[in-house]
């Protein structure tokens, strides 16, 4: 990329005119949105659950579903129906709207339902129980009709009480922090550690019903005098529900520094309930679940197996969960000897690899533990309670995202406790210190040489977790008894994949929505296609083995995948420098949801779940100087010195955010509107410039492609959801956009200076050829597209589709168009999804050839290329699996997103 010298600046008389005295908020006059469009078709849309059984166990369900432009507009109520014509009530909002006000995308929460739904224009259902809100008291009192929750206002405790009609089933609901202020990495030394609390520092109700009631509760934790680890927790209630559902996110703000053993490690982080104990101890059950839908079933006091026999069918009632007959109709051999069985008050199980959990139980503290099982990989699900009610939990990816445990105290007593450990306790501390000790790496040019050789972009005291987070989903049930075996599995279920429904692929292709044109369903019509379709369903079932045959689970890691892979040692380069974890390089998250996008399929979703939660909150900084940027791909999340808008992309998060309307993905996006001020604080090619570069407020150095694609990117999201900065969002999107189209190389140019008070590039007095094989494959295509579709502004479209025709294009080209070429490029491949794109834009038929030229015959992926994976096992490799050492990520997500747009758009003219 060249960036333009200040000296060259300010042509700017002529188009952005005298910018710098208007606010943000007058736009441009030259720059507006669409039209309104006549009102379009809106046909009923048939909803389905990604997976099979419906709701099940789960409070409820929220999906986004998209409409063409102009179909509704703002006020449009909707009802839902089932497969037999039957009213379904459902809460619907919007969140997304087209430039000319209609309903882009609108999200719908339903309490009920197990097959297809049909939504459509109509009058909503009211339910038979609704969700009520009451905020007048000193607890927000949430009620579903079934149970009710009272959620605090300030102090330690989130969630007061939970109960079942008048029964208390749960209480006293906060969240505990273990902090080792010492790692010892040896054998000795004493370990000490602090408890920490949660405290309340903002609540607000974000939904009221009668379907859905949201409540998000802000603070952090604290013991004494210090306060720490800010936490963000939602919960979720359901009409009718007897459930509800936690989302729980956590940004590390403490300090450990690489070569020192003090420190903020986390040794131990949970949601933790008291649940009061009615029954006898022989009627209060433990159920806590194994593999599967397995689970340990047993009585704090069992009265099975005993040398004296109360009767068969009081056993099986016990193992059942049923409250047992009067001891008194029992063998009284063993009715008079019930004080000599012993009560079983505390279990703990464990899950401290992806590989196996361990399981025991002890009478109470002070007293030896007796194993009770282990296996593989544990559900995550507990449940403690008798006749008169109990308390079920669950953590979501409770062995994906080890060290994980549960525990279960005091339950011989009046109030049990349950904790649901998102970090185990019984692990390692949380060590998230830098990994080496910078070897000498103290001048931009020694980093070069290091970037040279384990393509590590290293910068002392840049490789700092502080400001990441994680987000962890939890759910909660009041049960009025102890469930039977068939609800418990249900249960479980929920907690391993929570049912989502979905909108169909043709829906949201005809809503033209995320790139219009740009993908369309699998078509295996003709064997060119069938071929095509056959190695996407291969690269993706190859990351999914991977996933498991690598381990690529844990806390910080679940969700993302590694970059390159070391043909030398049959494993990919997890410990050298850029080329370990991928941190969404090249855009494999988009290549993921462009996968779901046009097959609907429940698998790749999943993946493409997980890759989201994970990419947008430990791969971005949220705290601190760094907030609003990424951290490109490495050996830790946060290792490498590139702090990016790039990796912060708001593009990755859009997908799952409209698909679900998930708040958190929200929250996110919305946290990049001002990510242009990040500008300020670092400049992104630091180590490469040649001339002089002090960024200035109204001068910064903004790249057009990988810099602006993130920027314009949350700008349009903003607007589009009409968010609280919607207005200075779109007039930045506007603004951007002209400014670009305005420069002498357009596109070409590169890069410009970015006036953050105006929201204007800068017009270059002199044409230069800027083009870096990166620039487009952030999602720069996709967000352009979107842009074209949602922007009349003809010299912006010919400006990028200008880009488009000529990346691709040969040097000669290049030079007659612009006065020089482009240089030395890389991946065409990757960028044959632009050729496609302009071509069927413009109409131009060559260019259209040259789509499926560059994607058949240019670099990544061939025809020729393997195809397969080859066998691995002992003594080569550590666990027995394949490899198909011709696969990289980058190559992937390239051949991915260019295969699925190709496909989409000259699908009839393939060669």
């Amino acid at each position: 990329m060249s960036p333009i010298p200040r000296r060259s600046l300010l042509k700017a008389a002529a188009v952005a005119g005298a910018a710098a005295q208007f606010s943000w908020a007058l736009g441009s006059t030259n720059a507006q949105a669409a039209p309104r469009v006549e009102a379009a078709d809106a046909d009923p849309v048939t909803l389905d659950w990604l997976e099979d059984g419906g709701l099940g166990a789960a409070p409820g369900s929220t999906v986004g579903v998209p409409w063409p432009k102009g179909a509704y507009q703002e006020d449009q109520t909707f009802a839902l129906t089932d497969a037999d014509g039957k009213d379904v009530p459902v809460q619907s909002w919007p969140i997304a709207y087209w430039p000319d006000g209609s309903l882009k995308w609108t999200a719908h929460a339903v309490s009920s339902g197990s097959g297809k739904l049909t939504l459509a224009a109509g009058t909503t259902a009211a339910p038979d129980k609704k969700v009520t809100v009451d905020k007048s008291g000193g607890t927000i009192d949430i009620s579903t009709g079934v149970i009710t929750a009272q959620i605090g206002k300030s102090g330690s405790t989130l969630v007061k009480s939970v109960k079942r009609g008048s029964v208390e089933i749960a209480k006293n609901g906060r969240l505990v922090l273990i902090r080792q202020p010492e790692i010892e990495d040896e054998d000795q030394g004493a370990e000490k550690y602090e408890r920490f609390e949660s405290v309340i520092g903002e609540v607000a109700v974000e939904q009221e019903g009668p379907i859905r009631a949201v409540v998000r509760i802000d603070g952090k934790h604290r013991k004494g005098h210090r306060s720490w680890l800010p936490f963000s927790i939602r919960l979720y209630f359901y009409a009718g529900a007897d459930s509800f559902r936690m989302v729980h996110t956590i940004t590390f703000d403490g300090k450990q520094e690489p070569g020192k053993s003090s420190g903020d490690f986390i040794r131990g982080l949970g949601v933790r309930f008291s649940v009061p104990m009615r029954d006898a101890a022989y009627d209060r059950h433990i159920r806590i679940g194994g593999e599967g839908t397995g689970l340990l079933r047993e009585a704090v006091k069992g009265i099975t197996g005993l040398r004296r026999d109360p009767g068969a069918a009081v056993q099986a009632a016990q193992f059942a969960g049923q409250k047992l007959p009067d001891p008194s109709t029992w063998d009284q051999r063993v009715t008079t000897r019930l004080q000599y069985i012993p009560e079983w008050g505390d279990y703990t199980l464990s899950q401290l690899s992806a590989d196996g959990f361990g399981l025991r139980k002890r009478t109470k503290k002070g007293h030896g533990w007796i194993g009770a099982g282990g296996g593989r990989r544990a559900s995550g699900f507990g449940y403690v309670g008798g006749p008169s009610g109990g308390f079920s939990f669950g953590l979501r990816d409770f062995w994906e995202k080890y060290p994980a445990q549960l525990d279960i105290r005091d339950a011989q007593t009046d109030e049990a406790e349950v904790t649901l450990w998102l970090w185990s306790p019984e692990a390692q501390p949380m060590d998230l210190r830098f990994y080496h000790d910078g070897m000498g790496q103290d001048t931009f040019a020694e980093q070069l040489e290091g970037l040279n050789i384990t393509y590590e972009d290293y910068e002392p005291e840049f490789g700092t977790p502080y400001g990441i987070a994680r987000t962890s989903e939890l759910l909660f049930w009041a049960n009025e008894s102890t469930p039977t075996p068939e609800k418990l599995a249900e249960q479980v279920a929920a907690v391993r994949v929570l049912p989502q429904l979905a909108a169909p692929p043709k829906q949201l292709i005809k809503a033209k929505v995320f790139g219009p044109g740009l993908y369309s369903e699998p078509d295996r019509s003709t064997p060119a296609k069938a071929k095509i379709e056959d190695h996407l369903d291969f690269l993706f079932t190859y990351y999914k083995d991977q996933v498991e045959q690598r381990r690529w689970y844990g806390f910080w890691d679940y969700g993302d995948i590694m970059h390159t892979y070391d043909t030398a040692r049959h494993q990919w380069r997890y410990d050298i420098g850029g080329y370990a974890w991928d941190n969404s390089e090249l855009s494999p998250d988009l290549w993921l949801w462009f996968a779901y996008l046009r097959s609907g399929r429940a698998d790749i979703f999943r993946f493409a779940e997980a890759m989201t939660r994970h990419t947008g909150e430990v791969d971005v900084y949220h705290l601190g100087q760094w907030a609003g940027l990424g951290t490109r791909h490495g050996v830790q999340h946060y290792a490498d010195s590139a702090k990016q808008q790039r990796i912060a992309n708001t593009t990755y998060r859009r997908y799952y955010y409209f698909l679900t309307a998930d708040e958190r993905v929200g929250d996110l996006m919305h946290a990049n509107v001002d990510s242009d001020e990040t500008f300020l604080v670092l400049d992104p090619i630091r180590k490469i410039r040649t001339d002089p570069y002090t960024p200035d407020r109204h001068a910064l150095s903004i790249g057009f492609g990988t810099d602006w694609s993130g920027l314009a990117s949350a700008w349009l999201t903003e607007w589009e959801r009409k968010g609280p900065k919607w207005e200075k969002a779109k007039a930045r999107v506007l603004s951007t956009m002209e400014t670009i189209a305005a420069q002498p190389n357009g596109f070409v140019q590169g890069s410009g200076l970015y006036d953050l008070d105006t929201g204007r590039f800068a017009v270059a007095a002199s044409p230069v050829v800027g083009v870096s094989h990166l620039s487009a494959v952030f999602g720069l295509n996709e967000l352009c597209a979107e842009l074209i579709d949602l922007v009349d502004m003809p010299k912006f479209n010919e400006a990028y589709f200008d880009y488009c025709r000529y990346f691709n294009a040969t040097k000669t080209e290049q030079a007659a168009r612009y006065g020089s070429n482009f240089g030395s490029l890389l991946l065409f491949q990757g960028h044959s999804r632009l050729d496609a794109y302009a071509a069927v834009q413009t109409g131009d038929e060559t260019l259209a050839k040259r789509a499926w030229t560059k994607f058949y015959s240019s670099d990544g992926y061939m025809e020729s290329s393997p195809w397969k994976t080859e066998p691995l096992s002992g003594p080569v490799t550590l666990v027995p699996g394949s490899e198909a050492t011709w696969i990289s990520t980058n190559d992937t997500a390239l051949y991915g997103l260019a295969a699925i747009e190709n496909l989409a758009l000259l699908g009839d003219k393939m060669p």
